[in-house]
């Protein structure tokens, strides 16, 4: 829990990772070029002081993990989005089985979410009904770019994409994370497009698909498919430290986003490790859209107690203290996981359009 000037916020930090890029488990030159790709993108958008050394960011473990988190970063609760790249990676980047193990210990702080590959066609699909009777997982992170033999990306519209979708409805595996954010060398960029989103959404109105870096760069694609399609969220990794680094392009990545999608469908994300999630909340409760951007709506506390925990607790059916949630939700506190089936887009700003 975090608290400002007499608030107090819950944080649920949607985006967090715990992966392994050190020497011995590369498996090619791209295994360092993604890392190298990652590491650039910590030290040139964080604050100096929280600038990790290079040995210390390839692996930092499940101890470092919990402290920079819950000791340090006033994470409530967090939820793994781990991502394979087994082609790169002797034994993947994200590890898998470390994450659910230390989910398992702390289910209470931590929430683990699985990963798939459609392109594994029948024995994917076996692995995902194993792994979910293992893990009971409600939610899958898809990485739609990853490499795979001679293939250098995939969509959510082919055919056997929909065929783990379809699976996933019928485990109750509801909550889609797709990485539709910036390239991470050498992934394509055009593999990470939005475009196919707008289609499953339709699709599959029993799931949740939760935009991970709210599409960047491709931030206006993302904004008209999820006006339209109210089983469509988006999580805030990436463009949070821009907060730093360029404070007006954040205030115009959230003025069109609530303005667009509103603050009852954003997530707050640190993309742990990449960055910690310390002074990304400090620096979101204190953030305000200059007063001269005129276009856009001021961002309140209600619409950040949201953004930093609240919408994320309610997808996830993550019990809320009494005391921090919004007078509202005091006669319905979150059970689960949304049923977008029944929402409508009446509030859409194209609405009257």
């Amino acid at each position: 829990m975090y608290t400002k000037a007499g608030e107090k916020y819950f944080i649920v930090d949607a985006h967090i990772a715990l992966w392994d890029a050190r020497e011995a488990n590369l498996r090619n030159v791209h295994g360092k070029q993604f890392i190298d790709c990652f590491y650039d993108y910590h030290r040139n958008l964080s604050p100096e002081s929280e600038v990790w050394s290079y040995d210390e960011y390839v692996y930092y473990g499940g101890e470092r993990l919990m402290k920079d988190l819950f000791e340090d970063g006033y994470v409530d609760h967090a939820i793994f989005q781990p991502a394979l790249l087994g082609e790169f990676y002797k034994n993947g980047f994200g590890q898998t089985g470390e994450a659910f193990a230390l989910a398992q210990s702390h289910p209470d702080l931590l929430t683990y979410n699985h990963c798939f590959d459609p392109r594994n066609g029948e024995q994917g699909l076996d692995d995902l009904r194993r792994d979910h009777e293992k893990m009971k997982f409600k939610g899958v992170k898809l990485y739609t770019a990853e490499w795979h033999g001679e293939s250098r990306g995939w969509k959510l519209t082919d055919p056997w994409a929909y065929r783990y979708l379809e699976e996933c409805e019928r485990l109750g595996i509801t909550n889609i994370h797709i990485h539709k954010g910036p390239t991470i060398r050498p992934l394509d960029r055009d593999a990470f497009d939005v475009a196919d989103i707008d289609h499953v959404a339709t699709d599959f109105q029993g799931l949740n698909f939760v935009v991970e870096h709210v599409g960047l760069p491709r931030l206006e694609d993302y904004c008209w498919i999820a006006t339209q399609e109210p089983n469509v969220y988006g999580g805030l990794a990436v463009a949070m430290p821009f907060m730093h680094t360029r404070p007006r392009y954040f205030a115009q990545i959230m003025g069109e986003l609530l303005y667009w999608v509103g603050e009852d469908r954003l997530f707050f994300s640190s993309d742990y490790a990449i960055w910690t999630p310390r002074w990304l909340v400090e620096a979101f409760v204190d953030f305000q859209i200059p007063e001269d951007m005129t276009e856009y709506a001021p961002l309140t506390v209600e619409a950040k107690k949201k953004i930093l925990g609240l919408n994320a607790a309610k997808m996830y059916g993550i019990e809320v203290p009494a005391e921090l949630r919004l007078p509202e939700e005091d006669a319905a506190p979150a059970t689960g996981p949304r049923d977008p089936a029944a929402a409508d887009v009446a509030d859409s700003p194209l609405a009257t359009v």
